[in-house]
């Protein structure tokens, strides 16, 4: 049985991709622990190191790694640097030659995670470990250095039997570094937890793989939180041993204890006089002591220098703006963020400082959400609800006055692939390429806006245009208001906002698509197909000028054409709790036309540019159209000035930050 390692540092790039100074010294480190003999116990001759490698070579070693091994074979893979994904969701390993042209990765730069599957595969190893400091969320905050960029199901891509994998974070975190260290923060912990003993955490002298992972991630609870290291297990209480550790020695029972008691960075009393008395019992000497609880309680004083940093920066902001911009809010975020901090981690100090929960520009802002239940339902290829469950979503509402109200649902915020894969069926061009959009918080209409609600708002002042408070052709007080044209709705969304003091708006195109998937990735937010018992559409064939449109999508079966809208909220809602974003109606969106996402943002914002263009992007499809119109994907426009019986929209107003 023999221990074979690869570890592989990536800390120069092509310009595109930021450099990673410290990936160099994570492998450098967890070189070190795998070739003590007191700890690793790898033969030298069977641990390779490569840092900043080609493309070539970089294949090369991943595949020598796996081939020839024996079925009892220990099989280590251990990766620090940039990962990325490419629009249909495929996850490659950097390489000091990676290369991004036009925001997209050149991938015969990098090497594919399909291949490194392929030999894991093909490998007799049974005994196989994978640990990638690295994350898969796209955004760069300003002073911080991120691991790039998309969304990646690892189980998926590295997943197999007689595998345990290791991430730095969650698919859609930051893999934070340290001012303080000369290692990443993620390989650091996994390092000391070796090093120390520390990850020993049931005394037997061995430490196991989830032992690790679980102490590293205690230790993250403490010095970043925001960051949320991941165990993918292949079996159910699967073990797999890594390193062992001297059992017996003093200083690791004493540094286990010392772990046991400390709290929130301090030692109580009792405590205390406990520790001291152990110290005598095991014959320590004071200094070795003193050094373990000050690297116990490292984790803990990070956390506080974080604190205290976020703290001075606000108090000098506030000193200096007391009235908060839209750019300096969002600066003060991308702050907390570099700092690994949480918003609960944050919330005392804004309250404290500037007397409210979270940073803002000076709008009046939601009030506190209430909840609420709702109906969840799953379908089958062919349309058949397999599964029915509840759901619960926050949300508050908006008192318009006579009895009417507006009801905002809390959208938390989140990363997410945005437009359709190339197999979706009936895709349209100009849904690619797929790309990662990170999304911040928002509140969203529950249902599109009602006639109801549009006869009040309607009858507020003026802003810029007239509105007509009765423009819709099937009438209902809940039926959705249409025959509203886009600059209708930017009145409407004016005149509520100088109403109510907060900042409503259409919402961008990429939070509408955000909001219906509500975290799926299939066509409908229902799963694969949909049918007229889910939702309000042209459920027959169209033939329209000798092309037919079928009434059916996929294996899902025709239905009925009710040729009209009906009431909002008669169908289920998604997984966020909003009603009819699959059909009824057409929903505005702020961004002007584009024939593709090339180029498009990648933060949620609406895409303003090409200022000759006048239509105006909708959403959901409706009671007019097949369908193929009601995928979550699916993209149309108009001319804004255009009213017609299938056009009406809902509203967004989002804490903190302008449009």
């Amino acid at each position: 049985m023999a221990r074979i390692a690869l570890l592989i540092g990536i800390s120069e790039y092509e310009p595109g991709l930021a450099p990673l100074p410290n990936a160099v010294n994570d492998v450098e480190a967890m070189r070190r622990v795998l070739l003590n003999p007191d700890m690793g116990c790898f033969a030298q001759e069977y641990v390779t190191v490569l840092k900043n490698p080609p493309q070539q070579e970089m294949a090369r070693a991943i595949y020598h790694l796996y081939d020839n091994r024996q079925k009892d074979d220990l099989v280590l893979f251990y990766f620090s640097g940039h990962g990325v994904t490419v629009e249909n969701g495929e996850f490659y390993f950097s390489t000091r030659q990676t290369e991004k042209q036009n925001n997209k990765l050149l991938p015969f730069t990098a090497v594919a995670g399909k291949d490194v599957h392929e030999q894991m595969n093909k490998s007799k190893s049974k005994r196989q470990v994978v640990i990638l400091d690295c994350c898969f969320s796209g955004a760069f905050a300003k002073g911080l250095t991120a691991k790039d960029s998309g969304t990646i199901n690892l189980e998926q891509h590295l997943g197999g039997e007689g595998r345990v994998i290791l991430t730095a974070s969650t698919s859609t975190q930051y893999a934070f570094n340290s001012d303080d260290l000369d290692l990443s923060i993620y390989t650091h912990y996994l390092v000391e937890g070796i090093e120390k003993g520390a990850a020993d955490k049931d005394g037997d002298g061995l430490i196991a793989v989830d032992e690790l992972h679980d102490y590293v991630k205690s230790k993250l609870q403490e010095a970043a939180p925001a960051m949320t290291p991941e165990f993918y297990p292949a079996k159910e209480g699967y073990r797999l041993v890594l390193a062992k550790s001297a059992k017996d020695d003093p200083q690791i029972k004493y540094r286990k204890e010392v772990e046991r008691r400390i709290n929130r960075g301090n030692f109580s009393i009792p405590a205390r006089r406990l520790l001291n008395s152990l110290r005598n019992q095991l014959k320590l000497d004071p200094n070795v002591a003193n050094t373990i609880e000050a690297e116990v309680q490292k984790p803990y004083q990070e956390y506080q220098r974080k604190l205290e940093d976020y703290e001075a920066m606000l108090a000098e902001t506030i000193a200096v703006e007391p009235n908060l911009s839209e750019r300096t809010v969002n600066e003060i975020r991308d702050y907390q963020q570099h700092l690994g901090l949480r918003d609960e981690d944050v919330a005392l100090i804004e309250k404290r400082v500037i007397g409210q929960q979270k940073p803002s520009a000076p709008d009046k802002q939601p009030p506190e959400p209430n909840q609420f239940e709702f109906e969840i339902v799953k379908a089958d290829a062919q349309g058949q609800i397999i599964n029915r469950s509840r759901g619960r979503a926050e949300f508050f509402t908006e008192d318009l006055g006579n009895g009417v109200v507006l009801e905002m649902v809390s959208i938390p915020g989140g990363q997410f692939l945005m437009g359709s894969p190339e197999g979706e069926l009936e895709r349209m061009d100009d849904e690619s390429p797929q790309h990662t959009v990170n999304i911040q918080p928002f509140f969203m209409g529950k249902f599109p806006v009602t006639q109801g609600q549009w006869a009040v708002v309607a009858a507020f002042d003026k802003v810029n245009i007239d509105l007509n408070p009765d423009p819709s052709n099937f009438k209902g007080a809940n039926r959705p208001v249409e025959c509203v044209s886009w600059d209708d709705t930017v009145e409407f969304c004016a005149r509520l906002s100088k109403k109510t003091g907060k900042i409503y708006r259409l919402p961008s195109e990429a939070e509408w698509e955000y909001a219906c998937r509500a975290g799926t990735t299939t066509p409908f937010y229902f799963g694969e197909t949909i049918t007229t018992d889910l939702a309000n559409y042209r459920g027959t064939d169209w033939d329209y000028q000798g092309t037919v449109y079928p009434g059916n999508y996929g294996q899902g079966s025709k239905g009925e054409f009710r040729q009209q809208t009906t009431e909002v909220g008669k169908f289920p809602a998604n997984l966020f709790g909003l009603f009819d974003m699959c059909g009824n109606i057409w929903e505005w969106c702020q961004d002007k036309w584009h024939e593709n996402y090339n180029n498009a943002p990648t933060k949620g914002r609406a895409w303003l540019l090409n200022k000759d263009n006048q239509n105006r992007l909708l959403r959901g499809g409706s009671w007019y159209n097949n369908p193929r119109d009601c995928r979550s994907a699916y993209r149309s426009s108009s001319p804004r000035d255009i009213r017609g019986s299938s056009l009406g929209f809902r509203v967004v107003v989002v804490r903190g930050r302008d449009s």
